[in-house]
Formats: C-alpha cells, sequence, structure tokens
C-alpha cells in the first residue's frame, strides 16, 4: 500500500512509522527542522499562545494543569504531550478531549507528503507523531497550545517551535544512555528550549546552576519558584499562590483547592499562563485545580493509586504523598520498571512506606525481570509477597488479597501504569 493512501488506519499508520528510520531514537533538529519547513510550520504560528514544557518530572502534570486553567478561562486549547497509556489519540489534546483518528492521520499524511518531497527525509516515530500534531494545531489555530517536550530540549523535535513561554519543571537523572548524568550537563540541554527576550518559568528551587545561566547568555527573562513566584500551604487540601505577570506587576490568588499532584507544578502552571498575559481569575482556577483528574499521575481507583514515576525523585515524592495520608491498613507496591531505569533508587525511596512488594516483568526488549526487582527490594530489607510474569498478573494474585483498609501504588513504569489502568478497566466492564 502507497503510505500516501488516505484510507490506511491509524494503527496501520504508526506501525508504519515505526519502521521508516533505523532507531528508535535520533537526537537533532536538522531533519525534523527540514520537514517542518517544507510544511510551513516554521513559518505560521501555531497558535495565539505557545507554551512549551520540559523538564524530567512533573512535565505531563503541568501541562495538564495549564491546559485546565486555560479552558476554565474560556480559552481554546490545543495540548501535545507523551508518552501515552492506552491509545495514540491521548497525545494530542483539543479542548480537553483527544483528537479523532482522522485529525491524526490528516497530519501523517500531510508529513509524509513533505518529508518525501524533493530529497526524502528519515524521521523517527516520535518525530513525524510531534509534527503531525503541530500541523493539526496549526490548522486549528487556538488560543494556547502547551506542548510537552519529549527527551531533552535543545535537540528535541518540539523545539524547533520558537514559543512565547518556556517552564522547566525539574531537573533530575533519567534517560542516562541519551542524556549523561551530569546534572549541570543536563540542565543545560533542557534549558535549550528558552528563547531570547521570552519569559522561561523555573519550576523547582533546586535547579542545576546552568539553567539559569542558560537563561541569562540567550538574555530570557527568569521567574524562578521560591523567588518570583510562591505557593503557601493554607490549612488541608489548600494553597495561595502569588507570581508576576509579563508586566511585572504582582497578583495573589487565595484558597485554592489541591490538585493532588505536586503543588509547585501547579503554582509553575499559574504562573506560566500569567506570564503569558493571562488575568487569573481566583474562581475559574478553582474550579480547574478542583475537578482536575490526570491519567496515571497519582490516579486513585478506589483502593488503587497508579503513578508513572520511574526514577528516584519521582518516587520519593510518591512516598511523601502517601505518608501524609497513612492509612489503616497495609500500603502494598506493585512494581514494574525497565532495565535501564535506577531501580534501587527507586525502591529505596519508597521502602519506608511500603509493607509489601509485588514485582512483576514487563514485557520487550529493555524489560527488567521480576526477580531481579524481588532481588534488590530483599536486599533493600523488603518484603516481595509475590513475583509475577504481568503487571496483571500480579494485580489479580493482589486484588484477591487485599483488605478493606489496604491500599496499592503501581508504579515504575509507564507500561505497569498502563496495564493495570487497561486492567481495572476491564474489571469495570
Amino acid at each position: 500500500m502507497n503510505a500516501s493512501t488516505p484510507s490506511r488506519t491509524l494503527d496501520a499508520w504508526l506501525s508504519y512509522l515505526e519502521q521508516i528510520h533505523p532507531v528508535g531514537i535520533d537526537l537533532g533538529l536538522e531533519r525534523v527542522a527540514e520537514v517542518a519547513r517544507r510544511m510551513g510550520l516554521l513559518e505560521r504560528c501555531l497558535a495565539a499562545h505557545v507554551i512549551t514544557v520540559a523538564g524530567t518530572n512533573g512535565k505531563g502534570s503541568t501541562v495538564a494543569m495549564i491546559e485546565a486553567l486555560a479552558r476554565a478561562h474560556g480559552l481554546a486549547t490545543a495540548a501535545y504531550t507523551s508518552p501515552h497509556l492506552l491509545r495514540y489519540n491521548e497525545r494530542l489534546r483539543f479542548d480537553g478531549s483527544e483528537a479523532d483518528d482522522a485529525t491524526l492521520i490528516a497530519g501523517f499524511e500531510a508529513v509524509e507528503a513533505a518529508r518525501l518531497d524533493d530529497e526524502p527525509v528519515s524521521l523517527t516515530y516520535f518525530e513525524a507523531g510531534t509534527l503531525a500534531a503541530l500541523w493539526a494545531i496549526a490548522c486549528r489555530r487556538p488560543d494556547l497550545a502547551v506542548l510537552e517536550v519529549g527527551l531533552g530540549g535543545r535537540l528535541d523535535a518540539v523545539n524547533v517551535i520558537d514559543a512565547d513561554v518556556a517552564v522547566i519543571t525539574t531537573i533530575a537523572l533519567d534517560h542516562a544512555d541519551f542524556l549523561g548524568t551530569d546534572l549541570e550537563g543536563i540542565g543545560r540541554e533542557k534549558a535549550g528550549i528558552m528563547r531570547a527576550g521570552h519569559p522561561v518559568i523555573l519550576g523547582s528551587n533546586a535547579l542545576p546552576a546552568s539553567v539559569r545561566q542558560r537563561a541569562d547568555e540567550c538574555g530570557a527573562q527568569a521567574l524562578q519558584l521560591g523567588h518570583d513566584f510562591h505557593w503557601l500551604p493554607r490549612g488541608a487540601g489548600r494553597f495561595s499562590w502569588q507570581g508576576a505577570g509579563a508586566d511585572g506587576t504582582f497578583s495573589s490568588l487565595e484558597d485554592l483547592p489541591d490538585p493532588g499532584l505536586p503543588l509547585d507544578n501547579a503554582a509553575t502552571a499559574l504562573q506560566a499562563l500569567r506570564a503569558a498575559g493571562m488575568t487569573l481569575d481566583e474562581v475559574s482556577c478553582r474550579l480547574a485545580l478542583r475537578e482536575l483528574q490526570v491519567p496515571g499521575r497519582m490516579q486513585w481507583l478506589g483502593q488503587w493509586c497508579l503513578d508513572v514515576g520511574h526514577n528516584p525523585h519521582a518516587a520519593a515524592y510518591l512516598a511523601g504523598r502517601l505518608a501524609e495520608q497513612p492509612c489503616r491498613g497495609r500500603t502494598w507496591v506493585l512494581l514494574g520498571m525497565l532495565g535501564d531505569k535506577d531501580a534501587d533508587g527507586v525502591i529505596g525511596a519508597l521502602a519506608g512506606v511500603a509493607d509489601g512488594w509485588v514485582a512483576v516483568t514487563l514485557a520487550g526488549d529493555r524489560a527488567r525481570a521480576a526477580a531481579d526487582l524481588a532481588g534488590r527490594i530483599e536486599s533493600a530489607g523488603g518484603h516481595v509477597a509475590y513475583q509475577a510474569q504481568t503487571p496483571e498478573d500480579g494485580a489479580v494474585w493482589l486484588s484477591g488479597r487485599l483488605a478493606p483498609d489496604d491500599r496499592v501504588l503501581v508504579c515504575g513504569s509507564f507500561f505497569t501504569v498502563a496495564a493495570i489502568l487497561a486492567w481495572k478497566q476491564g474489571q469495570a466492564a
């Protein structure tokens, strides 16, 4: 079948895109920028305002909060994130709803026509998907487009777009095979999304010095958590926020509900919108944060909490949230991780809240066996109650043994959470 055949299904397109480039991750902007130029994406505005979000942890929740807050203020929005949990369509949202197959297919057709025009250009799966999403967003030109940067920053496909506001959430060790283990170097790479003369929101007070240095070098206007904007606890489940607008004036919001996500990220989302020129309405902000739900981020389904955290920094946050909400029963951790992740660091971060563990094996070349995880857990003093060959098998075993007051944390990988989310949906159906 010809690659541009309109009758190609979404699944067929995704299968095709997985095969057209020799490697899955190929950092660099030359190829993707050339195709973007052919598509006219470098000469047209995607949206009235564009915000890009980079970082190690917290990108997805920050994007979701920016999107929800903007929608609550009546703005038409587009959001691009990755990876997805159950359906590729999750990666692109318009006004909070997943893009339909037809929109994605039209985007892939536009990318394919452009990359084969003149001298063919090879694109990775992620690059083709990013360009298709950008094309679909440009066709609609919403009030606000929020784009999550994938791996790194400077050389990520999303960085072909000049954003009005850049956001950097956190910097921690992850994807060491591609980004290395030097935090200053990782920070410099992620800081590559900054643009001269535009605001950059620094969503952590513990970023490497290289991030602020890059802002000074390129002339970006840096606004940092704890210095230029703040949040404060205001009793159980509430917080207040204060931040600066694009014109330098300060505003504050009181009695905001805790969305069940990192409040550093909530404060960062509010600051990003303020820096983009939005006047924040307190009632609208309360509504958006109260109703926000992000799949796979501290997502509670009965006794089960699902979170895609897969590095020690994210695991430490999860442990802290669970410690704040003690339960009368046992806390189980169902853990499945890939082989290139810091399993010992994650296990160590969760050890203080885990009463029992279920180790599971993930599928694929990068998988880590349940036996490997179990050995590491036991070496750290943990009790492994069961080893399962799949996340679903582990969930079935555990569900038959849960007491009414017990709870389960499912974490370690997007793949682990996706498997359990699908299993829970199957149970409900």
